[in-house]
């Protein structure tokens, strides 16, 4: 018998948030859900033009949205994320990593399985030694 992934939803913590440039582009009309959420265990810096959550366990949360696509729309939303992110699976020079984390829902804090892009490896080093980190957490409430 095969196994088949469920539908993840996405944590988004930057341009793909309501009102940010690539939301209406990239996620208008697809979702079912999109819900204030966080991301424990990670930290946020400026990309600048953009953020990169890095992980960092116990060290910090990053705020953002959880977004539920709708059945129909998820394959392709899929494959649109991972394009804008520039991710390609096993690639070293991806600027960013799709993991499964767990994302805090704000509305009843249960944490739920979500893919969040996070920093890829060799970036998370770079941001480390001389990255610009916003302290809130939430780049959307950042100077």
């Amino acid at each position: 018998m095969i196994s088949v992934r469920p539908q993840l939803p996405f944590f988004v913590y930057g341009t793909l948030r309501p009102g940010e440039p690539n939301h209406d582009r990239y996620l208008r009309g697809r979702t079912r859900t999109e819900e204030p959420g966080r991301l424990t265990g990670a930290v946020l810096y400026d990309g600048p033009g953009y953020p990169y959550a890095v992980e960092e366990p116990g060290a910090g949360t990053v705020h953002g949205d959880l977004v539920t696509a709708l059945p129909d729309a998820y394959a392709e939303l899929l494959l649109a994320l991972d394009a804008l992110e520039e991710y390609r699976p096993g690639d070293p020079r991806n600027l960013y990593e799709r993991v499964e984390f767990p994302v805090v829902r704000a509305a009843d804090g249960r944490a739920v399985p979500a893919w969040v892009y996070v920093a890829a490896p060799a970036v998370a080093v770079r941001l480390r030694a001389r990255g610009s980190r916003i302290a809130t957490g939430d780049w959307l409430a950042a100077p």
